[in-house]
């Protein structure tokens, strides 16, 4: 059967609480109406701003209308989802399994909280994972279909804005993640301060959403001619105007090495071969322009780990999360019965101020 010529007439719903799921998901959204499908967006919470929405985007504002419209199928980049909404819930990731650890040691990446009916995963190092999770609580499906996020990169043939072919130096794009703990953006002000004087790269800056406001105003002060500071919902223009990145332990750097450029880190939590990883901030100059000879060794462990991580360069993982999510809702498998979840639906109907059943 061609499950995505089962997309006609169907309803989709895209479940966002941040802003950089928009990036996520519209080109899912994209390969939905392609195939004569319909698309609505909720926006939970504070976090995630209406006005990012594009004119012909159309938006629920409340789980009673979710309710009304009755979506087939529920498209979330998040870890959790209200199992008291209709239709058949997809997770999305909102990145990549970064190797971060909680407070107990454990990777949150891989934690199944019971609200998804089928997750769709990027590559071999995260659908092995999920399958024995699959196995061992049978309430769920695993497909591994790559990540939609990325089919405009590999897709792309638009004007990049950042990319300036007037400045001959080479683009040093820094990311940070948000925890105090994991961020770089703390530690090595004077660094980046320095980098930012002495003009020997072309610098852009993008920190996580969730970085706190003193620091990004911190950094925005430093802003001059070698130095961009950048907040944007879609950071795939700016991974592609770079040649190299600075970053620490978040997930972004995972989306950037898929390109096949260096990436040196900053005390990162899970390094591997891929990275160029420096705990010293007096050395990370030095490790910048190491990995800007692109040595014959890391270009292969490089190489080697994104086969690992996301194989796909075809621009189709949208076409292939939609077409597993049709073909779960049209098989409709035999699985458990979700957890009952009696705590997170309360606090999640608490948020949502949602009391109907």
């Amino acid at each position: 059967m061609d499950y995505l010529a089962a997309t006609k007439q169907k309803k989709y719903l895209m479940y966002i609480s941040q802003n950089y799921s928009y990036a996520i998901l519209r080109p899912l959204q994209s390969e939905i109406l392609a195939h004569g499908g319909q698309v609505r967006w909720f926006l939970e919470g504070d976090n995630v701003t209406p006005d990012f929405l594009a004119s012909d985007e159309l938006r629920l504002t409340s789980i009673e209308q979710i309710k009304k419209w009755c979506p087939d199928v529920v498209f979330a980049p998040a870890n959790i989802i209200p199992t008291f909404i209709p239709g058949l819930k997809v997770a999305i990731f909102h990145g990549f399994d970064a190797g971060k650890l909680n407070s107990k040691g454990q990777n949150d990446h891989f934690k199944i909280r019971g609200c998804f009916d089928l997750y769709c995963t990027q590559g071999p190092n995260t659908t092995h994972p999920f399958q024995q999770l699959e196995k061992k609580h049978d309430f769920f499906k695993v497909v591994e279909t790559g990540w939609p996020t990325l089919d405009p990169f590999f897709n792309s043939n638009t004007k990049n804005q950042y990319i300036n072919t007037n400045d001959p130096r080479k683009t040093l794009l820094i990311c940070s993640t948000f925890s105090r703990k994991l961020s770089l953006a703390p530690k090595l002000y004077e660094q980046i301060k320095s980098f930012s004087e002495q003009g020997k790269w072309r610098i852009l800056m993008q920190f996580h959403p969730k970085m706190p406001s003193e620091l990004v105003a911190k950094y925005q002060a430093l802003e001059n001619n070698n130095l961009t500071f950048i907040e944007t919902d879609n950071v795939l223009p700016l991974l592609q105007a770079a040649d190299i990145m600075l970053c620490d332990t978040s997930s972004i750097l995972l989306m950037f090495i898929l390109q096949r450029k260096p990436v040196v880190t900053f005390c990162n939590q899970n390094p591997g071969r891929h990275l160029i990883d420096i705990t010293d901030p007096d050395k990370v100059e030095a490790a910048i322009d190491y990995a800007l000879t692109y040595p014959a060794q890391l270009m292969s462990d490089i190489d080697e780990f994104c086969q690992q991580l996301h194989p796909y360069h075809d621009g189709l993982s949208s076409q292939r999360v939609l077409a597993a999510a049709n073909e779960l809702l049209l098989t409709n498998p035999k699985l458990k019965a979700k957890p009952l979840n009696l705590i997170r639906n309360f606090k999640m109907r608490k948020k949502l101020n949602y009391w109907r059943w």
